[in-house]
């Protein structure tokens, strides 16, 4: 059964981001993402599961405890997703960070993404 975008776009956010058991993750991003999948953000574009695994957990060293949430629901056009999120301490409190992820989806698997964070107001 192929995943819808609005699927897809929850689990990049939610069973690989937010995922810090290893197997779960790795099992998250074969079933997300095309096996060559470029993600592009403000470091410069990776391409392929392996490298996006060692971004996302040196992604996940960097941000601790910190979990990402959806803010919003997806917004789906044919073939792309969009999804805003804020990262926030677990116990409550202001997010730390916000952004959004906006993905080029075809046959049921993310092929392209891109991560736009938003730092906080000063």
């Amino acid at each position: 059964m192929t995943a819808s975008i609005e699927e897809l776009m929850h689990d990049n956010l939610l069973a690989v981001f937010n995922e810090r058991d290893d197997a779960k993750r790795q099992d998250a991003e074969r079933r997300t993402y095309a096996a060559d999948v470029n993600w592009t953000d403000a470091e410069g574009v990776i391409t392929g599961h392996d490298a996006l695994e060692a971004k996302c957990v040196g992604l996940q060293t960097g941000i601790g405890d910190l979990q990402f949430e959806p803010v919003g629901p997806v917004h789906v056009l044919p073939g792309f997703g969009y999804l805003a999120w804020q990262l926030v301490d677990a116990k409550g409190g202001d997010p730390a960070m916000t952004g959004f992820d906006a993905a080029v989806v075809k046959d049921g698997l993310i092929t392209d993404l891109w991560t736009v964070l938003i730092p906080p107001q000063q």
